[in-house]
Order: C-alpha cells, then sequence, then structure tokens
C-alpha cells in the first residue's frame, strides 16, 4: 500500500484517540520508522508530508542521511551504544535511548557547541528483554544529569509489554505519564520533560489516550 493512503488512515486514527481523550490531535508527532525499509520508501514518506523518520541503528541513519539530508527531523530510536556517538551526533535531532551515564558523558562530549535533546528510555514493564531504568531509578539519574550541560532532558520513552492485554499495555503508559508529571515538577530548566514518547503500530491508540506526545510507527506507515 501506499505511504500516503497508510498515512491517511493513521492520521485518522490519531484524530478519533485524541477526541477520547480530550486532547487536539496537533499535540502528537508521527516518526516514520524507517528501519526495515529503503531510502526511497523513507523519501516517499517525506513526499506525503511526514517530518520525523526514525532509525535504530547508525548505519541505517548514516545510509538514509546520505540521500535525504536534514530535510526531516531525525531521530535514533534504538539502543545506542557509547563508541557509536560519533556517528550520529551531529545528524540527528532527538536520541530516545538515554539510560546511562555512560552515554550521558559521550554524548556531552561530542555535542559540540549543540545541545542535544534526548529522551530519558524507561522500562516501564519491566521485562528483562527490554532496555532502559526502572521507574525507580529515573529520577536520580535525571538529576545526575545536571553535569552535562550539552543534554536536554525534553520527555520519557518507552516500549509498552509484549502482549495482546490492553489493561495491562495502558497501565504501563499510564505509570510513564505519571512519571513524567513528578519530573515536570522538579522543574529542572534542563529537564523541562514536556514528551512522551510512546506507542508503536500496534498500540499507538493507547498510547495517545495515555498522553504520548511522540508515537513511532513503521509498519503502520512504511510497511515492512
Amino acid at each position: 500500500m501506499k505511504v500516503s493512503e497508510n498515512l491517511r488512515v493513521l492520521q485518522e486514527k490519531v484524530k478519533e484517540a485524541s477526541q477520547r481523550s480530550n486532547r487536539d490531535p496537533e499535540e502528537i508527532k508521527i516518526i516514520a520508522v524507517t528501519k526495515y525499509v529503503t531510502t526511497e520508501r523513507a523519501s516517499e514518506a517525506l513526499e506525503c508530508g511526514v517530518t520525523h523518520l526514525g532509525e535504530n541503528r547508525d548505519e541505517g541513519l548514516l545510509e538514509k542521511w546520505s540521500t535525504i539530508g536534514d530535510k526531516p527531523t531525525w531521530h535514533f530510536i534504538g539502543t545506542l551504544q557509547t563508541r557509536k556517538v560519533k556517528n550520529i551526533i551531529d545528524k540527528v535531532d532527538y536520541i530516545h535511548s538515554l539510560d546511562r551515564v555512560s552515554l550521558a558523558k559521550e554524548i556531552n562530549a561530542r555535542a559540540g557547541d549543540r545541545t542535544i535533546s534526548c529522551f530519558v528510555q524507561v522500562n516501564a514493564s519491566g521485562e528483562e528483554s527490554k532496555h532502559g531504568l526502572t521507574p525507580e531509578m529515573v529520577v536520580p539519574f535525571i538529576k545526575e544529569l545536571e553535569k552535562y550541560p550539552k543534554i536536554r532532558v525534553e520527555g520519557l520513552m518507552t516500549m509498552a509489554p509484549f502482549t495482546e492485554d490492553d489493561t495491562i499495555i495502558r497501565q504501563s503508559f499510564q505509570s510513564l505519564k505519571n512519571l513524567q508529571l513528578d519530573i515536570q515538577h522538579m522543574d529542572l530548566p534542563y529537564a523541562p520533560c514536556m514528551e512522551l514518547s510512546m506507542g508503536m503500530s500496534n498500540d499507538f491508540e493507547i498510547a495517545i489516550e495515555e498522553g504520548s506526545t511522540m508515537i513511532r510507527i513503521g509498519t503502520a506507515l512504511v510497511g515492512e
């Protein structure tokens, strides 16, 4: 199916989920996750009006960047190895997977004269297969980030538990929203924490209902 048709269906679902939760659909940014598709397919998404692209590997990002350049807002959404920060730091607008001090140190050291917008990755489901900090570790970690002036904590990111039980998925998203509000109330200038990166192709509607501001959509938008 064409990206344009997928986008139309997706935007309609975003609108409906927003209405159910008394939100403005304009608050929700759609990130096209292009990690499994060609540069041509990613370019097609841009031509349809998508402005945010997400990649989870440095090789994939660099390959697409070489053709597409800085037309979109680029999001690095995968686990980021410390040694690979130097490869992507001047290409991305957001890093969604900040989860350890060693990575914060490297981002800070490599940022040059930029401030890097980051999401702290939280393992809200407690699954061993997922990366990210436990909810209890998040506030102390964010306090620690004050030492790194090149990092700005825009928000929190999580992946929902691998289950078909909507109640469990919803509880995971609710817990992240509550944590985000706790951090907002701390009123830290380097960590405004206004954004929530949560929701993928199979659960973005629940994520929107629970406060997500960025949804990361691969299959439902650009295909397999």
